[in-house]
């Protein structure tokens, strides 16, 4: 693990810091996606359970408990998360290997279930190793399914001796209303677009302005982006948003069906936003490479009109990880849009 956080992490850090003094048991990060909670949360972690802490608050990275951290075998540390996430490098118990030879003939889980929350009682009721606290990481909080979070809101309501829950939520709107309660909130939020910027081309990104336009401004998703396949597949998508039409959303929604609705829906929001912002005399946030194209469709649509849309849009996103068919949910999403400039 590393000693540092990311640049425009850095005053959240320090900021982070002054809770040491009085921990509460539980603290909730929550910001954008993309700009580096999981691992900023990961290294607060590491922290609390080095035994040479610096004056700067980060883990030495030399004791033994930092070794057993950055393995991700540490006894009195546990990292809880969504089945899908286990691919990433380190398994949350430090026994991956037995876990994808179990997952090999499933799907795995998008979601936080309740037999990972009631794992962890055996692990809070074990001494901790060297009579230090004991760590639990749970990320993304939404992915918790309903059982899974009454579980783990009855864990915070009575939590145990020298245990730290430290929660990360891209999405605050789709907890429960008592488990935020029940958690100190610490925001994380968007680094400058210059800061940004200079980061991204840091890292030699080609083209930096416009992948961290694309992704709102999150300088890791605009790097994850950017080293993927995936930008003929977002401008086929934004191509058919220019043409609106049934025969223009049928024929997208065959060619794209395999690809994850969730990302479609987020794209035609960022589009929608910026029809938004162009109606409202703002400037274009996301696509300003489709600056003619959104010109040309906002003379065509009213202000009520695009944000009911955006609204729609939203509803929508809070299903499409769990489509009962891509095709048939891209179709209605574009059909819907296409009939806005009916």
């Amino acid at each position: 693990m590393s000693n540092t956080v990311f640049p425009w992490l850095e005053d959240s850090w320090l900021q982070l810091q002054q809770l040491r003094a009085r921990l509460p048991h539980a603290i909730l990060f929550y910001g954008p996606e993309g700009i580096g909670k999981t691992d900023f949360v990961e290294s607060f972690a590491q922290s609390l359970l080095c035994e040479d802490v610096q004056p700067d608050g980060h883990a030495c990275g030399a004791c033994a408990s930092c070794g057993w951290f950055s393995q991700y075998n540490h006894p009195d540390y546990r990292r809880v998360r969504p089945e899908i996430l286990d691919g990433e490098e380190g398994g949350d118990d430090g026994d991956g290997e037995e876990k994808k030879t179990a997952k090999a003939s499933k799907t795995p889980s998008k979601e936080i279930k309740i037999d990972q929350i009631r794992a962890l009682a055996d692990f809070m009721n074990v001494s901790t190793h060297r009579s230090g606290m004991r760590v639990v990481v749970l990320y993304p909080a939404e992915a918790l399914n309903t059982a899974a979070a009454n579980s783990l809101l009855k864990t915070l309501e009575e939590p145990p001796p020298n245990t730290m829950f430290l929660l990360v939520s891209n999405r605050l709107d789709r907890l429960l209303p008592t488990i935020l309660s029940r958690c100190r909130k610490f925001a994380l939020a968007l680094p400058s677009h210059d800061d940004g910027l200079a980061w991204l081309k840091q890292q030699n990104v080609k083209d930096a302005d416009v992948w961290l336009s694309e992704q709102g401004g999150a300088p890791l998703a605009a790097f994850n982006a950017s080293q993927g396949d995936g930008r003929e597949v977002m401008d086929e998508f934004l191509r058919s948003l220019c043409h609106p039409g049934i025969d223009v959303a049928l024929k997208t929604a065959e060619r794209l069906q395999k690809t994850p609705v969730a990302e479609l829906v987020g794209w035609q929001q960022r589009w929608l936003y910026d029809l938004f912002a162009l109606k409202s005399g703002g400037p274009i946030r996301y696509y300003p490479r489709y600056s003619k194209e959104l010109g040309a469709l906002s003379g065509r649509i009213d202000t009520v009109t695009i944000a009911a849309a955006l609204k729609a849009a939203n509803d929508r996103r809070a299903i499409a990880d769990h489509p009962l068919s891509a095709r048939l949910f891209i179709e209605e999403m574009l059909i819907e849009y296409s009939s806005l400039f009916a």
